[in-house]
C-alpha cells in the first residue's frame, strides 16, 4: 500500500488541501481566547457568615461547626478549612477536578439551609456562598478618590451600584469593596448623662428602633378609588433621631441628644485604604474558577465609561491594577520566540540541503503543521497560553523531521539518476514506516501525560494535546504535500556548485569521513561502549537523586501580594499608621509602580496590600529580587511585619496565608495545638532553609474578662444575659435598626461616645437598671481584670488546625527545604493527638515529587511497547531506547549547570526527549533492518551503512529541534522562567545525547543482534 501515491498523482487537490488546512488554521488563530495558562483550577467556593460582636471562639463553636458538618456531607469534597473571627466566619470547600462546580454550588445552598436550625438566632442574614477562592490574587483593582464626597458617600456609590454591576459580568466570582463602610447613623451615648436621668441602655435601644419603622400599613377604598396608606415612619438622618424622646425625668422630656451625640457618619469606623498613599475606596475583583481573565478584566474595562457615569459626580474611578499586562506580553514573548524558532529551524534546512527549492518544502510543512493545529485546538476549547504555545515552539523542531526524511531520501532516489516524480513514489514509500514509527513513538511518549491526575495532569494535558496534534498533522503533510512538492519543484542535482555551496559540502563530507573512522574505532572498542552507555544510566539516577527539585517555576508575574500582620494587641488607629508607613517604604522602590493597601474590619491587626511592579524592561530586576530588597527595609518598622508574596498564576489550595507555601498542624485536642505550635513555629524560624515563617495561630490578643459574681448579681436580680445586652449596647458597635432605601439598606448603629471607649476603666461608668429601676454599676457584682485571648479559630476538616506558612531563600529549592521541615518535625517528638502535613502547593509538590520516577517510567514503556508493536521485535526496541541514558545526563547536568530546578516543567521536557532522542535511533535502526534483509549486508556493515547514510539527516534533525529549543533555554522577556526549564533540559540532553548515541546505539544494535542471532537465523522484517 502506497499512501502518498494518489496525492502526488493528484497535486492540485493536495495543493488545495493544505490550503484548506492553513485557512482553517489561521481563522481559528483569531478565535482562541487568550489566557496565561490552561483554565484549569479547582472547583472552590466560599461560605461567610457573620455575627457582629462574637468572639472568634464564639463564631467557631455556634457558626463554623454545625456549617462544616453540614457542608462535610457534600460529595467531592476535597478540602474543608474555616477560620473564625470577631464577628466573621468562612468555611471554603475545594471539591474534585471532575466536579461541576454549578452542582456543587446547589449542594453547598442545600447544606446551608439544613443547617440553619442549628445556628445562632441573633445573625443579621443567613450564611451566603460565593464560587471563588478567596486565597486567589484579585484580577483587577479599581479605586474611587474624591475632593468633595466623603469615603462613606464613595463606598455608599461602590456597594451600591458598581459592585452590583460588575458581579453582573460573565467571570466574576466576587467584587470585595473595602476602605470604608455604608453610610450610618452613629448614636455615640455620653454614659454619665445616661446614668444621670437613670436610663438604661436597653431603653435607649428599644426607644430608638420603635421610632425607626418601614412596615405594611394597608389601604382603603370606597366604590370607585383605592388608596394605600403611607406614612413618613422611617427616620433616616441624623437629625431625625435627635428629637426622639426616650424617657421622662422628673415630668420633663429627655431627647436623644440630650444623652447622646447622633451624627451621620459610617457603619463601621475600622477601615481604612489607600491607592498610592491617597485615601480610596476599593473595588477588588476576583475571578471564577476557571474563568478566563483575558475576557473577563476586558468586559469588565468596557463597561468602565458606562460604570463611570453611573456615580455621582466629583469620582475619580481609576483602574488601579490591572493583572493582565504582563499575561499579554508573556505571551507575546512565547509568540515571538515561536516566530525564531521557526526561522532557525528554516535556516538548518537550508544550510544542509543548499538548495532553495529543496529548502522550500519543509519549509511550507513546518508553518502549515503549527497553523493547522490552531483549528483542532478552536474545536476542542482550548486556549492561546503559555503552555500552548510553548508546544508549538518545541514542535517546530519535531514536525521537520518528517519533511526532512522524505525529503531527503526522495533527493538521494534523483542523485541515483530518478526522475522527480520517480523519486517522489519510490523514495517516500521506502520511508514510510520510518515517518510512520518516528511520529507513533513520539506520540506514545504523551500518553502517560494524559493519564497524570490531579491539576498537574490538568494542566499538561492540553499541552501534551496540542504537541500530539501538530505531530498528526505534519506526519500528513510528510506523506501528501511533501512528496507531491517534491515531485514538481526539485530538479535533478546539478554538478557544478556555488563557491559556498561546495565549501559547504567539503565541510560536511570531512565531518562525515572523521564520524566513520571514529565510528569503526568505537565498534572495535564495544565493551567500552556498552560501559558507557551503563554508566550513563548509573548517572542519571544518581544525578536525579541529588538535584534540587521544586513545583512549578517561581513566575514574575509584575505582581506582589502583601500580608501585614500587626502585634495581636494593636489598635485599628496604629494599625493605620503602620499601614501608611509600609506603603512609604514599598511606593519609594524604583521597581514600584502603584500599591494598593487596605485595613480593617473584623481583624484590627491585619491588612493586605497588592503591588504592581513596573514593566520588566524598566526594573530590570525580579520579582523576587524586589521583595528581598525590600525584606531588609520593612524589617525596621517595629510592632508589625510585612510579608510579601510574588502573585503565580497557579494558586492550589483555599488558605489566605501570609507566605507562598503552608505546613498545617491539626488536633481534636485544641489546648495542646496551642501549646506546640509555638515550639514547632519557634523551629521553623531556625531553619535556614525557609524564611518569612508566620503563623496565622493568634492567642495573644489583650482582653479586658469581666469576672462576674453570679451569687451577688442573683441578689441584685442581673442575669447574664443583661449583662451582655448592655455591654454589647455599649462597646459593640451595635446595628439597632435598619433604614430602608430603595438601592440599599442602612444601619443606626450604637455605642458609647469614643471618649468613654479608649480604656478597660470604661467599664466603670457602666450602670445596668434593674427591673425595680435601680441603678447597679458593674463593680458592685463584678470586676475586671487583663487576660489573653484569641484573635482567630481555624478548622480543617473540622478540626483544629494551625497553619505555618513560609517562603523560600534565594537558591533554595522546594525539595530541601520540605526535607529540612519534615526531618526537623521528627526530632519533635510531637504528641500521637498532633497530625503535621504540607498544603497547598506544598502538598502538591510531595505528590508530584512521588509520581515523577513513575511518569518517567511509564513514559518509557509506552514507547517500547508502541516501538515492539511496530517492529514486531522485542529487542530492536531496546536498541532504540538506549539512546536515553546520555539524553537524561544532558539535561539534568544542564539544569543544574544553570542552577534551574528540576521541576514540573523540567520534567515534561525530559518526557519529550524521550521522545526526541529516539528518532536517530530509528533512522539507523530501520535502515540497518533493511539492509539485512534486502541486501543480505552483515549485521555490523549494515549499522555502518546506515550511520553513514542516515548522517545528514540525523544532524538536521537534531540541529532542528537544537535550535527550536533554544530560545526557550536563553529565556528572554516576560515569562521567561516559565520557559527556561524546558528549553534548558531539552538543549542539554539533546548535545550530549547527539554526541554518545551516535556510537553507543551501532554497538548496541549489534549486541542485540547477536543475542537476536541465537533464537532467528534470517534478519526480521518490519514491513511485512
Amino acid at each position: 500500500m502506497h499512501l502518498s501515491a494518489p496525492f502526488i498523482a493528484r497535486h492540485v487537490a493536495t495543493t488545495l488541501l493544505t490550503i484548506g488546512i492553513v485557512l482553517a488554521g489561521a481563522l481559528a488563530f483569531g478565535l482562541l481566547p487568550v489566557s496565561p495558562l490552561p483554565q484549569v483550577a479547582f472547583p472552590t467556593i466560599s461560605i461567610s457568615a457573620s455575627l457582629p460582636g462574637a468572639s472568634p471562639e464564639t463564631m467557631a463553636a455556634t457558626v463554623a461547626t454545625p456549617l462544616e458538618r453540614s457542608l462535610g456531607r457534600i460529595a467531592g469534597v476535597t478540602e474543608m478549612t474555616s477560620s473564625s473571627s470577631m464577628g466573621s466566619t468562612r468555611v471554603t470547600l475545594q471539591f474534585d477536578l471532575d466536579r461541576n462546580i454549578d452542582g456543587a454550588a446547589r449542594d453547598v445552598q442545600a447544606a446551608i439551609n439544613a443547617s440553619l436550625s442549628l445556628l445562632p438566632t441573633g445573625m443579621l442574614s443567613n450564611p451566603t456562598y460565593r464560587k471563588v477562592n478567596p486565597a486567589d490574587a484579585p484580577i483587577l483593582i479599581l479605586s474611587m478618590t474624591s475632593d468633595t464626597l466623603t469615603q462613606a458617600q464613595m463606598y455608599d456609590a461602590a456597594s451600591t451600584i458598581l459592585a452590583q454591576k460588575l458581579s453582573q459580568i460573565d467571570g466574576i466570582g466576587q467584587v470585595i469593596v473595602g476602605g470604608s463602610s455604608l453610610p450610618a447613623v452613629r448614636v455615640e451615648v455620653n454614659p454619665s448623662s445616661l446614668n444621670h436621668y437613670g436610663i438604661s441602655f436597653e431603653t435607649l435601644r428599644t426607644s430608638i428602633s420603635a421610632t425607626n419603622a418601614n412596615r405594611p400599613k394597608g389601604s382603603v377604598e370606597d366604590n370607585e378609588h383605592h388608596w394605600q396608606i403611607g406614612a413618613n415612619d422611617q427616620a433616616k438622618k441624623a437629625a431625625d433621631y435627635r428629637p426622639l424622646i426616650v424617657s421622662y425625668h422628673n415630668g420633663a422630656p429627655i431627647l436623644l441628644k440630650d444623652v447622646a451625640t447622633v451624627v451621620d457618619s459610617n457603619q463601621d469606623l475600622h477601615n481604612a485604604g489607600s491607592a498610592n498613599g491617597k485615601p480610596s475606596v476599593l473595588l477588588i475583583l476576583f475571578r471564577q474558577p476557571n474563568a478566563n481573565i483575558i475576557q473577563t478584566v476586558d468586559a469588565v474595562i468596557s463597561t468602565l465609561p458606562l460604570l463611570s457615569s453611573s456615580i455621582p459626580q466629583g469620582i475619580d474611578l481609576k483602574i488601579a491594577m490591572d493583572r493582565t499586562p504582563t499575561i499579554r506580553a508573556s505571551l507575546h514573548e512565547v509568540e515571538r520566540t515561536l516566530i525564531i524558532s521557526l526561522l532557525l529551524v528554516i535556516a538548518v534546512v537550508f544550510l544542509f540541503l543548499r538548495n532553495w527549492r529543496a529548502a522550500l518544502i519543509p519549509s511550507v510543512a513546518v508553518p502549515a503543521s503549527l497553523i493547522g493545529t490552531f483549528a483542532i485546538m478552536y474545536l476542542l476549547g482550548y486556549s492561546l497560553d503559555n503552555l500552548s504555545l510553548m508546544a508549538l515552539t518545541i514542535a517546530t523542531g519535531f514536525v521537520v523531521d518528517d519533511a526532512i526524511v522524505v525529503l531527503e531520501n526522495i533527493s538521494k532516489k534523483m542523485e541515483q539518476g530518478m526522475s522527480a516524480f520517480e523519486a517522489a513514489l519510490v523514495g517516500s514509500k521506502e520511508v514510510g514506516f520510518t515517518v510512520l514509527s518516528m511520529s507513533l513513538s513520539l506520540i506514545a511518549v504523551f500518553l502517560p501525560i494524559l493519564l497524570m491526575g490531579g491539576i498537574i495532569g490538568r494542566l499538561f494535558r492540553e499541552f501534551a494535546i496540542v504537541l500530539s496534534i501538530a505531530i498528526i498533522i505534519s506526519l500528513i503533510i510528510s506523506l501528501t504535500t511533501t512528496p507531491m512538492m517534491c515531485a514538481y519543484l526539485l530538479k535533478p542535482p546539478v554538478k557544478k556548485q556555488g563557491r559556498l555551496s561546495d565549501l559547504n559540502e567539503k565541510v560536511f563530507t570531512k565531518i562525515l569521513k572523521a564520524y566513520e573512522r571514529s565510528l569503526a574505532w568505537a565498534i572495535r572498542h564495544s565493551k567500552l561502549m556498552l560501559a558507557l552507555f551503563f554508566t550513563t544510566i548509573g548517572i542519571t539516577i544518581a544525578l536525579y537523586i541529588i538535584i534540587p527539585k521544586g513545583f512549578f517555576p517561581q513566575q514574575d508575574t509584575g505582581r506582589i501580594m502583601g500580608s501585614i500582620q500587626g502585634d495581636q494587641s494593636i489598635s485599628f488607629q496604629a494599625m493605620s499608621q503602620k499601614l501608611n508607613t509600609f506603603v512609604s517604604i514599598v511606593k519609594a522602590d524604583p521597581a514600584i509602580e502603584n500599591v494598593i493597601a487596605y485595613t480593617g474590619g473584623q481583624q484590627a491587626n491585619s491588612g493586605r496590600m497588592f503591588i504592581s511592579l513596573k514593566p520588566l524592561s524598566e526594573r530590570k530586576i525580579s520579582a523576587d529580587k524586589v521583595i528581598a530588597r525590600l525584606r531588609g527595609k520593612l524589617a525596621h518598622v517595629p510592632g508589625a511585619n510585612l510579608f510579601l508574596v510574588p502573585v503565580q498564576d497557579i494558586r492550589i489550595g483555599g488558605r489566605q496565608s501570609n507566605a507562598q507555601y503552608e505546613y498545617t498542624l491539626q488536633s481534636d485536642d485544641l489546648s495542646t495545638l496551642r501549646e506546640w505550635e509555638p515550639v514547632i513555629r519557634k523551629t521553623f524560624m531556625q531553619l535556614p532553609q525557609i524564611i518569612d515563617v508566620s503563623s496565622d495561630q493568634e492567642i495573644k490578643g489583650s482582653q479586658t474578662k469581666l469576672v462576674i459574681n453570679r451569687d451577688a448579681a442573683s441578689r441584685l436580680g442581673i442575669t447574664a444575659s443583661m449583662i451582655d445586652a448592655v455591654l454589647n449596647d455599649s462597646f459593640g458597635q451595635r446595628t439597632i435598626s435598619t433604614i430602608y432605601n430603595p438601592l440599599n439598606q442602612y444601619r443606626v448603629v450604637l455605642e458609647v461616645d469614643p471618649q468613654f471607649s479608649q480604656y478597660p476603666n470604661a467599664l466603670d461608668s457602666v450602670y445596668i437598671i434593674t427591673s425595680d429601676g435601680s441603678q447597679v454599676p458593674l463593680s458592685a457584682f463584678s470586676h475586671y481584670e487583663p487576660a489573653l485571648t484569641s484573635l482567630g479559630v481555624n478548622h480543617q476538616g473540622q478540626f483544629a488546625a494551625a497553619t505555618l506558612s513560609f517562603n523560600l531563600p534565594v537558591g533554595v529549592s522546594l525539595s530541601q527545604a520540605s526535607e529540612a521541615i519534615t526531618s526537623a518535625v521528627e526530632k519533635l517528638n510531637l504528641p500521637v493527638s498532633i497530625h503535621g502535613s504540607f498544603q497547598g502547593s506544598a502538598n502538591a509538590f510531595k505528590a508530584s515529587l512521588q509520581s515523577q520516577p513513575l511518569l518517567i517510567l511509564a513514559a518509557i514503556l509506552t514507547v517500547y511497547i508502541v516501538l515492539g508493536i511496530l517492529y514486531e521485535s522485542y529487542i530492536h526496541p531496546l536498541t532504540i531506547l538506549s539512546t536515553l541514558p546520555s539524553a537524561g545526563v544532558g539535561a539534568l547536568l544542564a539544569l543544574m549547570a544553570f542552577r534551574t530546578e528540576f521541576n514540573i516543567i523540567a520534567l515534561i521536557g525530559v518526557i519529550l526527549l524521550i521522545g526526541i532522542v529516539k528518532k536517530n535511533a530509528i533512522m539507523m535502526i530501520d535502515f540497518a533492518i533493511a539492509a539485512q534483509r534486502n541486501e543480505g549486508l552483515p549485521a555490523m556493515d549494515a549499522i555502518q551503512k546506515a550511520c553513514s547514510l542516515r548522517f545528514r539527516p540525523i544532524m538536521m534533525t537534531t540541529m532542528a529541534a537544537l535550535l527550536g529549543a533554544i530560545p526557550l533555554a536563553i529565556g528572554f522577556g516576560d515569562g521567561a522562567e516559565l520557559r527556561q526549564g524546558l528549553g534548558i533540559s531539552i538543549v542539554g540532553g539533546l548535545i550530549l545525547s547527539q554526541l554518545l548515541t551516535l556510537y553507543t546505539t551501532p554497538v548496541i544494535y549489534l549486541y542485540g543482534e547477536k543475542m537476536r542471532s541465537k533464537f532467528s537465523k534470517t534478519p526480521q522484517s518490519i514491513k511485512g
